[in-house]
């Protein structure tokens, strides 16, 4: 399906429509209504005749965010219902719901395998944009802090652990996705400003690196090095990982920083050490996937001139997005707002 296909543009307007109604109202119903619109615009998104395998994702996604809403709509009615209910109580089902709509472990068993039947633009949707909604509802809650401390560590332990034996790049990125997740939320605890700078940081970097691995053509890790025998462009691939992984003084460590200096201000220090050894893993797996585009150098006799120059484009955006990751970090002692 083209990108410019009326009815792909129809569903992409109805998609951001469906979000902003969520984070835009102020009763339960709407909030209800705005993310079923998100996800019934979603699902004809992730159709795709190319590939076999989009159907069979499009129906996992649907039937485990369709169980989401029906748990989300059962807890509403609840709550106005029954009025002696303990609020915090009825908080922690809503936000289970959203954990469960976000993919956060532990309740990301259909995180992996729905990912790994889309295509590269809409792994970023799903990444990105499907999270920004109920994170925005999470933040109006109330909930248990001990519960969201659990699905927090539970996201950093599961994204490290998980990607460290996957071959295919998507799953690769789902893990890293869950372990950003848990980063995300530890930042929600202390304040909004962190968690929506984070989040910023990440779409920006997790747009560069899909980018490139739908420009060269990559399904699994194994095919990095033989994809494009371009040492700048294997070069756009470490930069990026690197700095998704954190690592200074690339502009994914900025978020970060500012999430682990917040976290000594607010006596977690001992959190904030769980997180970095955990997210040391997901470090490994990037090196893994950057070592291998540089240790193996493949000559390309063959050239098609119109895949070329649309790669060319792709290459100038990758270049501005990767020179962001390089060149922003000196940014932050400007920053004069406080988290």
């Amino acid at each position: 399906m083209s990108m410019f296909n009326p009815s792909k543009m129809l569903f992409m307007m109805m998609l951001i429509l469906g979000t902003m109604i969520s984070i835009s109202s102020n009763s339960w119903p709407a909030t209800w209504m705005g993310l079923e619109i998100n996800l019934l615009a979603f699902i004809p998104l992730m159709s795709s005749k190319s590939n076999m395998m989009s159907t069979e994702a499009a129906m996992k996604y649907f039937i485990v965010q369709a169980m989401a809403s029906s748990m989300l709509l059962t807890f509403i009615i609840l709550n106005s219902i029954l009025y002696f209910m303990n609020e915090n109580f009825i908080n922690s089902l809503v936000s289970t719901t959203l954990y469960m709509k976000m993919g956060a472990a532990p309740f990301h068993m259909w995180f992996p395998s729905v990912m790994e039947g889309l295509s590269w633009f809409n792994c970023f949707i799903l990444m990105t944009w499907q999270k920004l909604a109920p994170f925005i509802i999470l933040s109006y809650l109330s909930s248990y802090q001990s519960m969201m401390m659990f699905v927090m560590l539970s996201s950093i332990f599961i994204g490290s652990i998980g990607g460290l034996n996957q071959t295919s790049t998507r799953k690769i990125m789902t893990y890293s996705s869950i372990n950003h997740i848990g980063w995300m939320l530890l930042g929600l605890m202390m304040s909004e400003n962190l968690w929506q700078f984070y989040f910023i940081i990440y779409t920006i970097l997790s747009a560069t690196i899909l980018m490139i691995f739908s420009n060269i053509s990559v399904q699994h890790s194994n095919q990095i090095p033989f994809s494009w025998n371009s040492p700048m462009m294997k070069f756009f691939i470490s930069v990026n990982l690197m700095s998704l992984g954190g690592l200074p003084p690339f502009l994914g460590f900025l978020p970060k920083w500012m999430i682990i200096q917040n976290s000594c201000h607010n006596n977690l220090q001992f959190m904030a050490l769980i997180m970095i050894l955990f997210t040391l893993i997901t470090l490994f797996y990037y090196l893994r996937l950057v070592m291998s585009s540089f240790l193996i150098n493949v000559n390309q006799l063959k050239w098609n001139y119109s895949q070329w120059y649309q790669k060319m484009i792709n290459y100038n955006w990758i270049s501005l997005l990767t020179s962001m990751s390089l060149l922003l970090l000196p940014l932050y002692p400007i920053m004069f707002f406080s988290m």
